[in-house]
């Protein structure tokens, strides 16, 4: 069965979609149906993000099911506002949509949004919906609360500050190699469909990232409290750049200290691709990188989410990734070439 949402119209469509939309944070005064969301932060400061997801640019329907697009877009917005150091409270969505998507479609995406939601804590309080000519569009606008000048900013970074960054990198960009690989494949042989089942933690980390709120609760149950903080979505070399350019240093990267997943280095292998690239240049992993007090050294490298990768220096060093060899290269915002193997 197939409900065109023209039968809904626009207030129809939203109601329909927000029916059973529940909130949870006790701020939540006004949500959903009116001119605007009321919000009570209580006293604590408030942090807004926004990000965009084009059909064809950031995402691919015929390998990205519904639901997993619902969560993954409000996953890559929350990711900012940990990397602020806040914890989420609310979201919008808006979206632009052709009339080759039902509203049974919708449903399934929708599905994705209320399960990130609740996952996260986070209380869904407004939005709009639009035509496209072009393919699906999303904008997710994300808010967050934090403490009163407790938020981390990417300027704090100072030399010598270790630089750390959580779980592992490059799996995403081979994830999402992988899907197209598979989809090439299909396209030349419909009758062939893919396996991917050996490769769940690849495609899972492109379809279904997870930001890292679990990092930033242990930081604060140990107060540490980073310099400066961004989170991972184009790339490991890029990301690092921007923490150099807004806190006016340099560092330097140990690339055997780069952590990958098992999984990252065998897809690697078989594209013919260096896991350190991919790392550097590949993006939408969702970790965080971020700079601490070398004071907190002992206590960061037991924990096992965060690998210090290296540390920054004074702006006139450099900023330099450092060979498994022990060759010394300028860092990048594409990753660099001269691999020394």
């Amino acid at each position: 069965m197939r409900t065109e949402i023209s039968s809904l119209g626009e207030f129809g469509l939203i109601d329909h979609l927000t029916r059973n939309n529940e909130t949870a944070n006790a701020g939540t005064l006004l949500s959903v149906g009116d001119d605007a969301a009321v919000i009570d932060q209580f006293g604590r400061q408030c942090v807004i993000s926004t990000d965009m997801l084009v059909e064809g640019i950031h995402f691919d329907l015929m390998y990205t099911p519904l639901k997993h697009l619902g969560y993954k877009a409000v996953a890559v917005n929350l990711s900012d506002i940990y990397a602020m150091m806040a914890t989420p409270t609310h979201i919008t969505v808006s979206i632009a949509l052709s009339n080759k998507v039902s509203v049974e479609a919708l449903e399934e995406f929708y599905e994705g949004i209320y399960a990130a939601c609740e996952r996260y804590g986070v209380d869904l309080v407004g939005g709009d919906t639009t035509s496209s000519r072009s393919g699906l569009v999303i904008s997710i606008t994300a808010i967050g609360e934090v403490a009163p000048d407790k938020y981390v900013t990417r300027s704090g970074a100072r030399p010598n500050d270790l630089i750390c960054v959580t779980g592992d990198l490059g799996a995403a960009y081979l994830g999402l190699q992988l899907l197209e690989r598979e989809k090439k494949i299909f396209l030349e042989n419909p009758g062939v469909q893919p396996d991917l089942q050996q490769q769940a933690y690849l495609v899972g980390r492109i379809l279904k990232p997870e930001p890292r709120m679990d990092v930033v609760e242990w930081l604060r149950e140990n107060n540490i409290m980073p310099t400066s903080m961004i989170d991972v979505s184009d790339g490991l070399s890029s990301e690092l750049l921007h923490l150099c350019n807004k806190s006016d240093t340099g560092c330097v990267l140990h690339e055997d200290k780069i952590p990958a997943h098992e999984e990252t280095r065998a897809m690697a292998m078989q594209f013919g691709l260096s896991v350190t690239t991919c790392a550097l240049s590949g993006g939408e992993d969702y970790e965080l990188l971020f700079t601490i007090g070398q004071e907190h050294y002992e206590r960061i490298s037991q924990y096992a989410h965060v690998s210090v990768i290296g540390y920054m220096t004074e702006k006139d060093q450099g900023r330099y990734l450092v060979t498994k060899s022990g060759g010394k290269h300028p860092l990048t915002a594409q990753g660099w070439n001269a691999f020394d193997q």
